[in-house]
């Protein structure tokens, strides 16, 4: 494997070449040319007969680099490949489908990548008004738990959604989701918690998923105004793979008019063995200066009931590994786009703090920077 130096100077060379190819690609041919490469994840496809309609490649590749440094503890730097996931989905007659996707670790030897299944599934999509999942796949709730890593508008997601969420985020399980009449969506499963890498032996407990929204858009003269509470329910279990959270509630907002959009989530949890009660808000603001330049900022806080029950998130935990009660972060960022979320790259500046009124470890007072690249198909 690379040196740390060494996957820097290649990170920094595949990400500029990405850019200039991606640029020239855009301006030669209208984005058609982006069009032609990724016509070629798409394997067979006959739509009109036979069992198999479609087989197509799915994945994700997202590599980042980072600076992060607090008061308290000193600086981490690091390049890292965030995430790759690569697998195969399928379309069959009667609009069944399945999808079968593993997650791998690019950080580690060959021979070592495999971490688990993500996606794994059977289902039937007949229109947006039915989409039932059953074996392994995502259960989203909270604004950034509920949203791919492939579409979210930072580069990590909130630290609100990593206390409360259940980062596992694939479990075993069965849901149905859609809308109804373009304005209501609503989503509703129930899922085994075990920590299994392929499918549950169902050695631990299950949590139940609910969520329903409203999109206000055409009575406010908006172009999305969408209302939504999730709520989870948890079974109480020490082998659990989530969070020890008994019940999250979860009330989102999505508001967007032109080029702004602001996005909301305010959420709670109740805890169970030593997690304290959890509540926060995040807000996060942005503005498109074109098709392809994003901003956007975000505002965090988070408080729990008790000492030591919140926890930072992915890069500040890495200067910082205590806990502590409360928590604020602010966030500001640049997205561009090549070929919308397929091809994007993602630069953001936060500045976060946490007290820790136990004095073990947890107070953090720091600052970092991190850039990556998101490509899926």
């Amino acid at each position: 494997m690379p040196s740390r130096a060494e996957f820097r100077s290649i990170f920094i060379r595949s990400a500029t070449a990405v850019v200039m190819a991606s640029a020239g690609c855009a301006l030669a041919d209208e984005e058609s040319g982006y069009d032609r490469v990724w016509r070629h994840a798409t394997l067979y496809q006959n739509a009109d007969e036979g069992l198999v309609r479609r087989i197509a490649l799915s994945g994700r590749l997202q590599a980042d680099a980072m600076y992060f440094d607090a008061d308290q503890e000193g600086e981490f730097d690091d390049s890292t490949w965030r995430r790759f996931r690569f697998g195969f989905k399928a379309d069959f007659a009667g609009d069944w489908v399945a999808q079968l996707e593993g997650d791998f670790d690019l950080n580690e030897s060959f021979g070592d990548w495999y971490t688990r299944l993500t996606d794994a599934y059977i289902g039937w999509q007949p229109d947006e008004s039915r989409d039932l999942r059953i074996l392994k796949h995502s259960a989203g709730f909270t604004l950034d738990g509920a949203t791919s890593s492939k579409k979210l508008l930072t580069l990590q997601r909130s630290n609100l959604t990593n206390n409360l969420w259940f980062t596992a985020e694939y479990f075993t399980g069965i849901s149905l989701a859609g809308t109804v009449d373009e304005r209501w969506s609503y989503k509703a499963g129930i899922f085994s918690t075990d920590g299994d890498e392929e499918f549950s032996s169902f050695d631990a407990s299950y949590f139940t998923l609910v969520s329903l929204g409203y999109d206000w858009a055409g009575n406010l003269d908006m172009d999305k105004a969408v209302v939504r509470l999730d709520y989870v329910h948890n079974d109480k279990d020490i082998d659990n793979n989530t969070r020890d959270f008994s019940n999250v509630v979860s009330l989102i907002s999505q508001w967007e008019k032109g080029s702004w959009g602001l996005w909301t989530d305010l959420s709670a949890g109740d805890g169970y063995f030593e997690q304290s009660d959890v509540w926060g808000i995040s807000l996060m603001p942005f503005y498109n200066s074109s098709d392809m330049i994003q901003w956007v900022a975000r505002y965090t806080y988070i408080e729990s009931d008790d000492p030591n029950g919140v926890r930072l998130g992915r890069y500040h935990g890495e200067v910082t590994v205590g806990r502590g009660d409360e928590y604020e972060e602010i966030y500001g960022g640049l997205n561009v786009f090549f070929y919308g979320h397929k091809l994007k790259w993602q630069t953001g500046l936060e500045y976060a703090t946490m007290d820790d009124t136990a004095v073990d470890g947890g107070k953090h007072d720091g600052w970092g920077i991190s850039t990556g690249l998101r490509i899926y198909w």
